[in-house]
């Protein structure tokens, strides 16, 4: 609240006076500042550099491990047995441009959503770059402002300053000229300027700007997933090789390369590799996607955790309803002449020089022209509900004004209140306008209020709104509407919007403060108005210890707190800075309409992430039984790099790729880990035994020069034909490029059977016709015994 000195020099920007001693530094002082390096020169990457990029993509355990073996093999045998190593080059160095390309598409997007504060300088409010403010400047605040560098406070209009990003307490402080204010708060009521102490690495907002749009890779189930498995997997192997090892080296009395040879055949297909890097890649990807749609992704598992909601909070204003409203009617009450209740509602709006969307319609139907001078303000807060101002009017007198809500200004049952409920059921807002007779800043102000008029709002509902609604109702994901207005007119609103539920609106003041109990009633209701920014914050909560992931869309200051505290906190991309530097997603062009491309871009990468690792995972078990019945039957272990190598791109390679981009709807499920390996531990042991029951088969037949090449050939086939029944099983509901997909890969193998050159660089000759055939019947049934297992695995876990 601010006491206006009537003496006060006039901004030539704003038309609220300012003192006249608040100028802010002069072009002089600002060119000295950066000459002397005292500017907030900070920069702020949205993404790993390209060096980053490079050693987090190829510096890995796992590029290491395999690159060791690939050099070994290099020297010991044929180029066909290092073939594994140059897929290692290419998949790494696809996964480096995919996220070049992210970190290219974020580092424009960062730019259009980046905050321009308004600071003042001879005199002048000019915006600036965040980069651009030096030491000393006087910056401009008001609500929905985040305070970017650190400073104390100058002026004060009923400033109230939200820090609970820097101390976790959600209530707002009120600051007076000369308090400390911490860059990374931001404004929730009021307005006011700062003097800039600290600027550059010295101020606190320096590392929440960097962290809040950096490119990372933070904590999701599905990351954490794959690094538990790879750890297990990581385990399993040491021990194994090493078996591995002494039994082809020692044991039998082979040739030294062809020794080692076969061991790395044995270890090399252990190793997952691919599934960490199709997961990179498929996140990029779909970076690059939603940035195509203006959407920036501030954080890469949100493309995850959208995939997991199942529960979308949205705020009417900004999201249902555009940022416009006009009014559509004045009401004057008990006898208040008309006249008069315009030029009071163009004073008010005269009053705030940051007015809100209700106001500011106000502003255009009611210019201000009639010369009053403004003695007390009350900025608008969401808490309070009302804004007010005090006036000499131009006749001399004296006068002090509310305009808020009806129900928040009034007792429920004032006969000034009749026929607000029907209005509010229309869906229009209605505003309150009454004349007060004590001091502004009188907790006690609204007693005695003498209502004036009713000021009749139209909102504009957006049209793509119904569309994304509806969308969300088909995917089996549940709309709350979560409003700060009059409950009944965001049930109007919802309902023209054809949202189920909307009919049964809650007045958000009647909702329980026991979480359990406030979580009931948030499952039963669709729509709630006149919720507190502090409610939505606990609304969330509630939700939440249901067990719920929620996603929480907003625009506005008192959204901040859910936005913070929700599983997706989503910003339009009109907000305020506040809103955009908690959320994980933005959606720069404004439109929700967008969200439904989110949702849709992380089921599919969540969902084909889980599907193809079943891919990997089988290879990774099946690898390790045979090595370990390798050991124990101390025979040579019956592949060559080059025929995993082969196996490994037909079977789960290139198949992986495709289907990990593949379109995807289904929401995603908990339990990553325990999803992937109840598919892949029966699969890959029955991969395993049946190929080694072949081997053994194979070598029992064949004897002579020349042998071991038909055994292998032999297991070769049975090894592929099961891997490509769990392609095949992996690759289900059928589309006609699935289809395709999986019968290329099979012309791909007979190709190489076929071919005699290709027969030559793989080692692969099928011999008579027995052996073939048992392949074939055994793999006949690994593939029945499979489809049993895995029906068995969805009826005892049916999610």
């Amino acid at each position: 609240m601010t006491h206006i000195d009537a003496g006060a020099e006039l901004d030539p920007v704003h038309p609220v006076p300012v003192p006249g001693r608040a100028r802010g530094l002069t072009g002089a002082e600002v060119a000295e500042r950066v000459a002397r390096g005292e500017v907030n020169d900070v920069p702020v990457r949205s993404s790993r550099s390209l060096s980053e990029i490079v050693r987090a993509n190829v510096f890995t355990r796992f590029n290491a491990i395999i690159g060791i073996l690939w050099l070994i093999m290099l020297f010991v045998a044929p180029i066909q047995d290092s073939l594994f190593g140059f897929v290692i080059l290419a998949n790494t160095g696809i996964g480096i441009v995919q996220e070049w390309r992210a970190k290219k598409t974020l580092d424009s997007l960062a730019v259009i959503g980046e905050a321009r504060p308004t600071v003042r300088r001879d005199g002048v409010a000019t915006q600036v770059a965040t980069s651009e403010i030096v030491l000393g400047d006087l910056i401009e605040t008001g609500p929905g402002d985040k305070i970017v560098v650190d400073g104390t406070c100058a002026e004060a209009d009923g400033l109230e300053i939200d820090e609970s990003l820097l101390t976790g307490e959600a209530d707002p402080v009120v600051k007076q000229p000369g308090d400390a204010v911490m860059s990374g708060s931001f404004v929730v009521a009021g307005g006011g300027a700062f003097t800039a102490t600290k600027v550059g690495r010295e101020a606190y907002a320096a590392q929440l700007a960097e962290e809040a749009s950096r490119f990372t890779l933070v904590h999701s189930e599905l990351r954490s997933g794959i690094s538990t498995i790879l750890k297990y997997v990581q385990w399993m192997m040491i021990p194994t090789a090493i078996g591995l090892v002494i039994s082809q080296l020692v044991v039998k009395e082979h040739g030294f390369k062809d020794s080692v040879a076969r061991t790395v055949g044995g270890i090399v297909p252990m190793v997952p590799e691919g599934l960490v890097l199709l997961t990179s890649v498929a996140f990029a990807i779909g970076v690059i996607r939603l940035g195509r749609q203006q959407c920036l992704v501030q954080e890469l598992p949100a493309i995850e955790g959208l995939a997991r909601v199942d529960t979308v909070c949205l705020d009417k204003t900004g999201t249902l309803t555009e940022g416009g409203m006009d009014v559509a009617e004045l009401r004057p009450l008990d006898g208040a002449d008309e006249s008069h209740v315009r030029d009071v509602l163009g004073a008010l709006g005269g009053s705030d020089p940051r007015p809100n969307a209700s106001l500011q319609a106000i502003i255009d139907a009611y210019p201000e022209d009639q010369g009053w001078r403004c003695t007390q303000a009350l900025p608008f807060s969401s808490a309070r509900k009302y804004s007010g101002a005090a006036f000499s009017e131009s006749d001399g007198t004296s006068s002090a004004w509310l305009l808020g809500a009806p129900d928040v200004l009034l007792p429920s049952d004032d006969p000034a209140l009749t026929g607000v409920e029907e209005l509010n059921q229309q869906g229009l807002r209605v505003l309150l306008l009454v004349r007060v007779h004590t001091d502004l800043e009188d907790p006690k102000v609204k007693e005695g209020a003498e209502p004036a008029a009713l000021v009749v709002l139209e909102q504009r509902l957006r049209p793509d709104a119904a569309d994304t609604l509806r969308y969300f109702a088909e995917q089996d994901v549940r709309a709350k509407v979560v409003s700060g207005d009059n409950a009944v007119s965001v049930g109007a609103v919802a309902g023209k919007l054809g949202l189920d539920g909307a009919e049964h609106t809650v007045d958000a003041r009647s909702l329980p403060e026991d979480r359990a109990e406030m979580a009931d009633a948030l499952d039963a209701g669709t729509v709630f108005g006149r919720v507190t920014p502090q409610q939505k914050r606990d609304m969330v909560g509630a939700l939440q210890s249901h067990g719920h992931t929620v996603a929480m869309t907003g625009d506005g200051v008192n959204d901040v707190l859910a936005l913070k505290d929700a599983d997706i906190g989503v910003s339009m991309g009109s907000g305020s800075e506040a809103t955009r530097a908690v959320a994980q997603i933005v959606l720069l062009n404004n439109s929700f309409a967008t969200l439904p491309s989110v949702v849709a871009e992380g089921r599919r990468v969540i969902g084909n992430i889980t599907r193809v690792a079943t891919l990997f995972l089988v290879k990774t078990v099946y690898s390790v039984i045979l090595a370990l019945l390798v050991v124990c039957c101390q025979v040579e272990y019956p592949f060559l790099p080059r025929h995993l190598t082969l196996l490994s791109t037909l079977t789960i390679g290139v198949p992986a790729f495709f289907l990990a981009l593949a379109p995807n709807k289904e929401r995603a499920k908990p339990h990553f880990v325990q999803r992937v390996m109840r598919y892949a531990i029966p699969g890959g042991v029955v991969a395993g035994l049946a190929t080694f029951l072949m081997y053994m088969i194979a070598r029992h037949f064949y004897t002579g020069s020349g042998a071991l090449d038909a055994e292998t050939s032999s297991a070769t086939l049975t090894l592929f034909l099961i891997s490509m029944w769990v392609l095949a099983i992996v690759a289900r509901p059928y589309t006609w490029w699935r289809v395709c997909l999986v019968a290329a890969m099979g012309l791909g193998f007979l190709l190489v059977l076929v071919v005699p050159w290709l027969q030559d660089f793989f080692a692969l000759k099928l011999v008579g016709t027995s052996m073939p055939w048992t392949a074939v019947g055994i793999a006949a049934v690994a593939a029945v015994v499979l489809e049993l297992l895995w029906k068995w695995v969805d009826r005892r876990y049916p999610d």
